[in-house]
């Protein structure tokens, strides 16, 4: 396991020297775009949330059944001639009122996550036809996760996390591939851990016909060593995302999706596992667009 990293990162370089690159990009200046804005109805299914309970992590700690639950993800990049310093601001909350029949009236979190990231990407290749195209370069990254409520028993996420590794983006259909290793600062609790690992992260968009796409997400993390153990440490959590991306109007979509998440703890062998079938009403605006040069 700890041995994929180098071997994907190895085998992204092979391609990259294989291809028709180039180090002059056509985009330039700063590109303002509202991604989505989302309002997503589902039905979730968790296993093993009991044994979760007291981690801070609401994806793992969720009760099975219908939710609602909003998404935002705004981002604001500039692209030079050679590098993109891009920042992104990504808020995720689901939250469901139950009222039995015998019961007292109770509210459970379903989602909650908070995640600002900043980051430099070097615009070293450009492969034309490769893929369909796209650029690649190093990066760099920081990143700051906390959570609107705290989960529980659990003190407030707060996580302080740098990265550095390869990535694919601007493609034609990898919108955004990344593999690096990663340092974090764990303020959850006091005294602070410091944690290290690797992380895979990847975006790609097919479109289908005029007004159709599908779009796949998904990203693994894992960890490889702590400087201090809490009982609500995981060894490694993963995601995938997939929905089929309509066009009502211009602006406006609708996706049905499945979206599945698990990770495993450090201290029990039961693996959390969170899985969301809905369907999502989405709107996305681009205020500024970076100019096109030749």
């Amino acid at each position: 396991m700890k041995k994929l990293p180098v071997i994907l990162l190895g085998a992204c370089l092979l391609v990259l020297s294989a291809v028709n690159l180039q180090a002059k990009n056509t985009k330039r200046g700063w590109e303002l775009d509202l991604k989505k804005a989302s309002l997503d109805l589902s039905s979730t299914d968790v296993k093993n949330a009991e044994a979760y309970k007291d981690f801070p992590n609401a994806k793992l700690t969720a009760d099975s059944e219908t939710l609602v639950k909003g998404h935002l993800d705004l981002a604001g990049n500039y692209f030079a001639d050679h590098f993109v310093w891009g920042n992104e601001l990504f808020l995720d909350y689901g939250k469901t009122t139950l009222k039995p029949v015998d019961g007292e009236r109770t509210t459970n979190e379903t989602a909650d996550s908070i995640l600002f990231t900043s980051s430099y990407t070097h615009r070293l290749w450009k492969a034309e036809n490769a893929l369909g195209g796209f650029e690649a370069g190093p990066f760099a990254s920081l990143s700051y996760q906390t959570e609107f409520n705290s989960q529980g028993d659990s003190p407030l996420k707060k996580v302080l996390r740098a990265a550095a590794g390869l990535k694919i983006y601007e493609g034609t259909y990898i919108k955004n591939f990344q593999l690096a290793g990663f340092a974090e600062n764990d303020f959850t609790y006091d005294p602070s851990s410091e944690n290290y690992g690797w992380e895979a992260i990847l975006r790609i968009e097919q479109p289908i016909r005029e007004g159709v796409k599908g779009v796949y997400s998904g990203m693994f993390r894992n960890y490889l060593y702590r400087s201090r153990e809490e009982v609500t440490d995981i060894d490694y959590e993963a995601g995938v995302d997939a929905r089929i991306d309509v066009a009502l109007l211009k602006e406006i979509s609708i996706a049905p999706f499945i979206q599945y998440y698990t990770a495993q703890a450090r201290a029990f062998g039961k693996r959390g596992q969170n899985l969301q079938i809905g369907i999502s009403f989405g709107f996305s605006h681009t205020f500024i667009k970076a100019k096109e040069v030749k």
